[in-house]
């Protein structure tokens, strides 16, 4: 179980974005960065519960800073206007928290006919994170985080089904989507040497919050979920990681590295192959420009 991250940085003068802001552990770190001061950015699907969270949140902080921004990472022209939209409106971009994420869902296309788990954790975050690289790079040192899972060790990049097309499980796509988070900082933090840019992914915990959702409608996985109860952590303790990587100045240069329970970690041996890493970046970006044409990313 992690323990609480101690460090007493503030974000006063520095903008933060995080997805899957209003509930579970984006909120949680929603509330703790506003609490440290700043412009918080709470880039939600459904922003009716997200402007519910940020009153919340702002009473709670006194933070009048605190914004919610429409974002649904399962459609590729809402990822485009939320960037065009921050890019035009905002001054500046010290740390991104890709957070936000759909879990062992029945299968279903994301708006663009993408398969949702990879469309959502993986496809939308791809293209948010480089529609918004020129506004991080140019406040460096700046951050990128992204909320993975220890689930990344049970996937495997099917390149030859990489949308489950052919066949679908919905927890094999699920530790496909994890362990493309993992490849795409991987390959992300080769791009950004020398940048002042740094990109570092994590596993969260076993955390109850409505990633569960989906599972718990299933008597089977809903009977594990039970039984495992007593191993779940809060959202608030599933946030202490994420807020490491986006405040401990000790790991301003570190990059490319995986973290679980405030601490470095080793990931699976799939999470380091370069050579995958690069193989689904290609992939990516061409899935990119089919799906959105000439449009530069």
């Amino acid at each position: 179980m992690p323990t609480k991250y101690a460090g007493k940085e503030t974000v006063a003068g520095k903008t933060v974005v995080v997805t899957g802001a209003n509930t579970g552990i984006g909120k949680e770190t929603c509330r703790d960065l506003a609490m440290r001061g700043g412009r918080i950015i709470m880039a939600c699907r459904n922003t009716e519960k997200g402007e519910q969270a940020r009153k919340e949140i702002v009473e709670e902080t006194r933070n009048e800073h605190v914004v919610v921004k429409e974002l649904d990472l399962g459609s590729l022209e809402s990822v485009q206007n939320f960037a065009m939209n921050f890019n035009e409106s905002e001054s500046r971009l010290d740390i991104l928290i890709n957070n936000a994420g759909v879990a062992a869902c029945p299968k279903t296309l994301t708006k663009d006919g993408l398969e949702m788990q990879i469309g959502t954790n993986h496809f939308g975050h791809f293209l948010l994170t480089n529609l918004l690289l020129d506004k991080l790079k140019a406040c460096s040192p700046s951050r990128i985080v992204i909320v993975s899972s220890s689930a990344h060790s049970m996937g495997k990049m099917n390149f030859n089904d990489l949308n489950s097309e052919k066949s679908y499980g919905e927890v094999a796509a699920y530790g496909q989507s994890k362990l493309a988070n993992l490849l795409h900082a991987l390959e992300l933090s080769k791009r950004l040497q020398g940048t002042g840019v740094t990109v570092n992914s994590l596993h969260p915990g076993a955390v109850n919050t409505e990633l569960t959702r989906h599972a718990k409608q299933k008597g089977w996985a809903n009977m594990l979920l039970t039984a495992a109860k007593p191993l779940f952590v809060t959202p608030e303790q599933g946030a202490q990681t994420t807020l490491r990587l986006a405040l401990d100045k000790s790991l301003e240069q570190e990059s490319g590295k995986y973290f679980a329970e405030l601490k470095e970690k080793t990931p699976s041996n799939r999470a380091q192959n370069e050579a995958d890493a690069k193989r689904l970046w290609d992939m990516t970006e061409e899935i990119m420009q089919e799906k959105l044409g000439s449009t530069n990313m």
